[in-house]
């Protein structure tokens, strides 16, 4: 970050200092709440952990706005951003399948993984970004699958709920992936 940023105004962009306060008060939603029901219980480390995973989540967000104008490249990117940090944070919170400490929901962080990797194998091209979100959406379309298909759980109004959640956020690796091709298709008409 340069002085002429400053000097410019971009860097106290009113977007730019929404999305960090949105940011700043998301920390400090669970203080509040400790102080008003013992059902939030959140340690030094709990508050550290997701102080990481939301600069993560607005590093990302600022990184993609950065890299491009094309709004369909920034909504793709948004959206597998925040894709990922939702399953990452309801995943560790409470699990998706079962609780947080079955080991079914180990397989989720490998979504993530091919993710992140299949964005750095295209180079943040946004043809192969396309590539790597819908790979994402599929792997996690699959992991219910690949669970139920190991541990045999009985077909119950909870493991149905589960399939319908988990779809959601398959959903929406594959909306990145869409716009990641639209805005592929924008830049090679």
């Amino acid at each position: 970050m340069n002085s002429e940023n400053i000097r410019d105004g971009n860097f106290w962009n009113p977007w730019r200092v929404g999305g960090w306060g949105i940011a700043g008060a998301l920390l400090l939603l669970p203080a509040v709440a400790m102080r008003f029901t013992g059902e939030v219980q959140w340690t030094v480390s709990d508050f550290m952990i997701a102080a990481m995973m939301i600069a993560i989540l607005g590093l990302g967000i600022e990184l993609t706005v950065r890299a491009t104008r094309n709004s369909n490249y920034r909504g793709g990117g948004g959206v597998a951003l925040l894709t990922g940090f939702l399953v990452s944070w309801i995943n560790g919170a409470v699990g998706i399948i079962g609780n947080e400490s079955h080991p079914a929901n180990l397989m989720f962080f490998v979504v993530i993984g091919i993710a992140i990797a299949g964005a750095f194998v295209a180079r943040f091209k946004a043809r192969g970004m396309a590539w790597a979100m819908g790979i994402a959406g599929l792997g996690q379309f699959a992991v219910p699958l690949i669970a139920i298909a190991i541990w045999s759980p009985p077909l119950t109004v909870e493991l149905v709920k589960t399939l319908a959640f988990n779809a959601v956020f398959a959903g929406l690796w594959l909306l990145s992936a869409g716009l990641f091709r639209r805005a592929a298709e924008r830049a090679n008409p």
